[in-house]
């Protein structure tokens, strides 16, 4: 049998800024997948809520009175005010609109509709906010815009099984790094699905990792990728993964780095790297300053790739059968979609 033919990638228009094929990859592929949104140590509390965009979806989640977990989009429905800022804290027991003082309670109920006065037809309990489903994993919370949804612990599970015997009961926000990169989302995505590029791009994670036995498998939606260490290493465990669509956990010999890849818009990425540990660990400055050097790199290479996929010379071109793999079933993920 001779070698398998290397896949074709996706054309490059697929990659420019078309606020159309935006409308289309939000409703088909963030409105339909689990996303992290918070750590359950941001709601630990009854009132205690998380307000974030996700893919231009302003939503947020609060535990109420009864300490369940409760999501909303931030959206009131008279005339789209927003509950609460971008952040996170303790709401008065009730979720009030800042544009016009609408108060709902901590389930969506509409409380009172401040000053409407009588109106034939207005019944406030058709005007609940709009929910969204809540799950958590490990302490991680996840939502999803889509009702029918299979259950997270489905889309987990690929990673579930390699964490056998890790606890991560007592971890919790130690700190959180931004970055934002003027580029598509899948060109962030498939960045960071192969290690293909290490030695050429990233001269201090070579100096730390064995390149040449980089592996990346896919299982399910789940990439693992392995990485052996060249020397032991205390905080680097050499195993991280990414989930469809945007969600890279990297787990480290205690604790982890949450990274999730925000898109804010069609040719625009911010993202947020959410470090947790246990009590009594913090991130190593060594550790900060590494990660800080590879997303520079990174953010450099992937900014020049998206300037020449706008340029409008390149169409498509071929993938390696040997290091990226998980680019062509991310690839195959987003034409499935788009269908």
């Amino acid at each position: 049998m001779g070698p398998q033919s290397a896949p074709a990638t996706l054309p490059a228009a697929l990659y420019r800024a078309d606020p159309d094929q935006w409308r289309r990859e939000r409703e088909e592929i963030f409105a339909r997948s689990w996303q992290y949104f918070a750590h359950e140590s941001q709601l630990a509390e009854p009132r205690q809520y998380v307000a974030e965009t996700l893919a231009g979806y302003p939503l947020i989640v609060v535990r109420d009175e009864a300490g369940v977990l409760r999501g909303f989009h931030n959206v009131c429905r008279h005339r789209a005010g927003p509950l609460a800022d971008e952040g996170g804290g303790t709401c008065p027991g009730q979720l009030t609109c800042q544009y016009h003082g609408w108060v709902y309670t901590l389930d969506g109920r509409l409380r009172a509709a401040r000053d409407f006065g009588a109106s034939e037809g207005f019944d406030p309990r058709d005007y609940g906010l709009l929910p969204v489903r809540t799950e958590v994993w490990r302490g991680l919370v996840f939502v999803t815009l889509d009702p029918d949804a299979a259950p997270l612990a489905n889309w987990v599970a690929p990673l579930e099984r390699r964490l056998a015997g890790r606890d991560w009961s007592a971890l919790r926000r130690v700190a959180v790094r931004q970055h934002s990169m003027a580029c598509n989302w899948k060109t962030y995505v498939e960045n960071y699905l192969e290690g293909y590029h290490v030695p050429l791009v990233h001269a201090a994670l070579d100096a730390e990792i064995d390149s040449a036995r980089y592996t990346v498998t896919m299982d399910g939606r789940v990439a693992i990728h392995e990485a052996p260490l060249r020397a032991p290493n205390p905080v680097y465990d050499g195993l991280w993964a990414w989930m469809w669509p945007t969600l890279g956990v990297n787990v480290y010999g205690v604790g982890l780095m949450i990274e999730r890849i925000s898109p804010t818009g069609p040719g625009g990425v911010r993202l947020d790297y959410i470090y947790l540990m246990p009590p009594g660990v913090e991130v190593s400055d060594e550790t900060m300053a590494l990660s800080d050097v590879v997303t520079a790199e990174d953010v450099r290479i992937v900014e020049a790739v998206q300037r020449n996929l706008d340029a409008g010379v390149y169409d498509t071109g071929r993938l390696s059968l040997r290091h990226e793999t998980a680019v062509a079933a991310f690839q195959q993920f987003v034409r499935a979609a788009l269908v």
